[in-house]
């Protein structure tokens, strides 16, 4: 896979721009000129030079700094999101294809009922019952998602069950659990690569969107999402404080789609 990889553009051109945004949410401390909440009213929508790179908000912080800290912010929302959701979509989903029957009929009920309402619905319905921000968000975002995400897998392992190799594992004695963890997942990992990394950008376009509602993070946390919603009061004065974090939202999505759509066409033969 590295091979093909490495020899389709698209994917190179995905997979550095997702390199580009884990190297800011990694060093954004080193990166950042300025406390990204140090406030400094006597320079308030300052225009870009030498101290502010571009320019400063309606609260005289650092918009640069702000993006770069906003990148650790949507990406640690983003992640755990994606991680749970992988895994809650993927070993419900495998279980119950593989072994079928009554709990497979039980998942298909269930997941008819959760695809009846948007997963932005049910995401909204269940942000403001903690506590927590982070928590509630990630929350919400796996259980709007999870049954989307679980029946494409489903699909997958109901194609794996039945080749050969599955039946030789259970004439040889292997039991159920060991099939599916060490065989039947492993084979269908690549195909669940690409539904994830491309559903990594919807999840940040949602975090974003969850902003522009008024059910994202904490006031003045440095977030894309938020620094957008602050930024539309100004949008005829100051613009560029709502593109930047447009274009920084655009870019990671932009690059996990394109990572993403590039693995789907490595693995498209497979399919047919």
């Amino acid at each position: 896979m590295i091979r093909k990889i490495l020899h389709k553009p698209q994917a190179l051109l995905g997979l550095a721009m997702m390199l580009i945004v884990f190297f800011v949410v990694a060093f954004a401390p080193f990166i950042a000129p300025h406390d990204p909440s140090e406030l400094n009213v006597a320079h308030a929508l300052s225009a870009p030079d030498s101290e502010y790179p571009l320019g400063t908000d309606e609260m005289g912080r650092c918009v640069f700094s702000r993006l770069l800290y906003g990148a650790r912010s949507s990406m640690s929302i983003a992640l755990p999101s994606l991680i749970i959701l992988a895994l809650v979509s993927t070993v419900v989903a495998t279980v119950c294809a593989y072994l079928g029957g009554v709990l497979d009929r039980i998942f298909d009920v269930v997941s008819n009922i959760f695809m009846a309402f948007p997963p932005f619905l049910v995401a909204i319905t269940l942000v403001g019952l903690f506590e927590s921000k982070v928590f509630s968000i990630i929350l919400s975002i796996v259980i709007a998602m999870w049954v989307w995400n679980a029946r494409v897998v489903r699909t997958y392992v109901l194609r794996e069950k039945q080749k050969p190799y599955v039946i030789t594992c259970r004439m040889s004695g292997c039991s159920e659990l060991r099939i599916i963890f060490r065989h039947i997942i492993p084979n269908v990992l690549p195909h669940l690569l690409v539904i994830f990394s491309t559903g990594l950008s919807s999840i940040i376009i949602m975090i974003s969107g969850y902003a522009f509602l008024g059910l994202g993070l904490e006031a003045g946390t440095a977030e894309w999402g938020a620094m957008f919603v602050n930024a539309k009061q100004l949008i005829f004065s100051q613009p560029q404080l709502l593109v930047y974090p447009g274009l920084c939202i655009l870019f990671t999505a932009g690059g996990f789609n394109l990572f993403g759509e590039a693995l789907r066409d490595i693995y498209a033969p497979r399919e047919g």
